[in-house]
């Protein structure tokens, strides 16, 4: 029973990938059977198995495998022919090797290497998923598929879907290289202080709240509430904002962060992580941990 039946001109690397279908299939106890043929410079690989075997669920299973390949081929063909100039004309600004980095970023993205962390993995992922199901849809409507033709007259309206992800994964990228000129910036003035204070104790309250005490467990938050006023920031910061302007102010030598599963905002850690490095420790286990506290 002809399962499915691909039809191409020229050489292509996923051939290979079209055979391995039936060695994957094989560790789930299902045969089938692969021919391959040349007609007039145009290449057919057929797929099929048993009439005894045959069913709509092993249908399903073939187009799924089949799109995932010809997925593959969209994408190399998208980077040869697309990539480069829709990068150059949607993100002139960006520097050259600027470009290589984030080119590296999306095609990791496409080739679904990377893992499903955040919001962007998985709007990227329903993207990529649309595009798969699209050349599954074009598949199971006549049960075979011309590849060079399908390039050809079907491209075009998965390229939106393409963009989609390149234009997601730049402005994270570009979020990302904000964030790392802005920790340049914070461990620059670190670097150029003097240390006003030997420890500060960073304990995360219960519901998220915090409280900043000295190595004698002074309550020292107020000292960070005037160091706000004489850094002249704006009236709208919130209590994190506070909390990492009055570390760089006073550059302690040492920072222990306390109850670090308790805080809502892992991000802010991080940042006082990358700002002070070597200074940073973290305890979950000592008696100020185990105190209770009155939120700030």
């Amino acid at each position: 029973m002809l399962l499915l039946k691909l039809a191409y001109e020229g050489e292509q690397y996923f051939i290979e990938d079209i055979q391995n279908i039936r060695n994957m299939l094989k560790e789930k106890n299902i045969t089938i059977g692969i021919s391959e043929s040349l007609e007039n410079n145009t290449h057919f690989v057929k797929i099929f198995c048993d009439d005894d075997d045959y069913n709509d669920r092993l249908k399903s299973i073939i187009y799924l495998y089949i799109s995932n390949i010809l997925y593959r081929v969209v994408i190399d063909v998208f980077k040869k022919r697309e990539m480069f100039e829709y990068l150059t004309d949607t993100y002139f600004f960006l520097k050259h090797d600027e470009l290589l980095e984030v080119e590296e970023d999306i095609m990791s993205v496409l080739n679904m290497q990377e893992a499903i962390s955040d919001e962007t993995s998985v709007y990227c992922m329903n993207r990529i998923n649309s595009i798969i199901e699209v050349i599954r849809d074009c598949i199971e409507e006549n049960d075979e598929i011309n590849i060079n033709g399908f390039i050809t007259f079907r491209m075009r309206e998965l390229i939106g879907e393409i963009e989609r992800i390149i234009d997601k994964v730049v402005e994270k990228y570009m979020v990302e290289k904000e964030y790392k000129e802005f920790i340049k910036l914070l461990k620059y003035f670190v670097d150029i202080q003097e240390s006003r204070i030997e420890e500060v104790n960073l304990i995360v309250e219960d519901e998220g709240g915090y409280k900043i005490t000295d190595s004698d467990g002074k309550d020292i938050f107020q000292d960070f509430i005037s160091d706000l006023s004489e850094c002249k920031l704006g009236a709208g910061v919130n209590v994190e904002d506070v909390i990492i302007s009055g570390l760089i102010t006073n550059c302690p030598e040492k920072i222990i962060i306390h109850n670090r599963e308790l805080c809502l905002n892992r991000e802010f850690l991080d940042t006082i992580s990358n700002v002070f490095e070597e200074r940073v420790t973290y305890c979950d286990d000592c008696k100020v941990c185990g105190k209770n506290k009155i939120k700030i």
